[in-house]
């Protein structure tokens, strides 16, 4: 019986892979996250749980060492793209440190494959979408070049040391277990908890940035195929929805599934890549992709879930790195 890690099993894609191979496969699953954005309620009972930071080198040997894994899946991260260059030193110690810990072990445990979420942030805004995998990488943000980082690691881990790896970089993904209690992160979600607490969405600039949305469950078993298919070790595969939709549609969708009379305000424009989708072809044909759930179907979904939830209250950065050109929404 194989032993499959998942980092950041208390997230979105995290708990819900945990779900799946739980129910759908006879493997174990070991669960790490150090829930500071995710949480334990959303891990499976059936999985092995270890609260954990990844910084934590020794710990983490040591988890190896007892558990004896054979595939790993690395979501754990702090996905917030428009707030890392404020907090350059928290975003590389905990996206890109605590992967090369991750990949230490993997090597020194000769791991049959490692699965890492990337993100569509490595192409950065130097491109025209939708952005194919053979573009080169091109961040435009600490968050982005973090993870550009890690896939560069990744390949001198397989070259040097025989380390197998897929890297799939997932875009957009929303649904049940996600995080709606952050200030910076998940724009789906964080509109829903503006309404939850009879606020207006807010949207940056003027919402016409345009991103292709995907339904978590339609994530989940392509990313179980990437690590069971030979022909994924070594590729990097987007993974993400086929129909693009402006900011400003999709508020206006969710307002609409939430039957209320609002309208969002209009904030400042923050540094971000406008227009963001990437390729799903070769998803499709490796992973097995289908979009099964389109926004509003999901949204519902969604929102039914988020209206259950408890009234926590939502997270704010309490003191930043870098405050020169900080945005004043952004301001304690």
């Amino acid at each position: 019986m194989k032993k499959i890690l998942i980092t950041g099993i208390a997230g979105l894609l995290g708990s819900r892979l945990a779900d799946w191979i739980i129910d759908n496969t006879k493997c174990e699953v070991v669960g790490i996250d150090d829930l500071s954005g995710g949480y334990k309620e959303y891990v499976n009972k059936k999985a092995k749980f270890y609260k954990l930071n990844l910084n934590d080198l020794d710990s983490l040997k040591r988890i190896f060492n007892d558990e004896k894994i054979d595939i790993v899946y690395h979501f754990a991260a702090y996905a917030a793209e428009g707030l890392s260059p404020f907090i350059r030193k928290f975003n590389y110690e905990n996206n890109l440190i605590t992967s090369s810990n991750l990949i230490t072990c993997s090597i020194e445990n000769n791991i049959e494959r490692f699965i890492f979420a990337s993100s569509m942030a490595v192409y950065g805004n130097k491109y025209d979408p939708p952005f194919s995998e053979n573009l080169k990488q091109s961040p435009n943000d600490p968050y982005g070049v973090a993870k550009y980082a890690v896939e560069m690691d990744l390949e001198i881990a397989s070259e040097q040391h025989g380390l197998d790896f897929t890297i799939v970089r997932p875009h957009n993904f929303y649904g049940i277990n996600q995080n709606i209690w952050d200030k910076y992160r998940n724009v789906l979600g964080i509109w829903m908890y503006q309404i939850l607490n009879n606020k207006n969405p807010t949207i940056y600039g003027d919402g016409l940035q345009t991103r292709a949305f995907s339904y978590v469950d339609d994530a989940i078993v392509p990313l179980w195929n990437a690590s069971q298919n030979e022909k994924c070790i070594g590729e990097i595969i987007n993974l993400g929805g086929i129909k693009e939709y402006s900011i400003k549609d999709a508020c206006d969708i969710l307002i609409n599934v939430t039957g209320l009379n609002i309208k969002p305000i209009y904030l400042e424009e923050r540094h971000e890549t406008k227009f963001a989708w990437s390729t799903w072809e070769k998803s499709v044909n490796l992973l097995n992709f289908k979009h099964n759930v389109d926004l509003n179907e999901g949204l519902i979904k969604m929102w039914d879930w988020a209206k259950k939830q408890p009234n926590r209250d939502q997270f704010i950065w309490p003191k930043y790195e870098l405050n020169k050109g900080l945005y004043e929404y952004w301001k304690n």
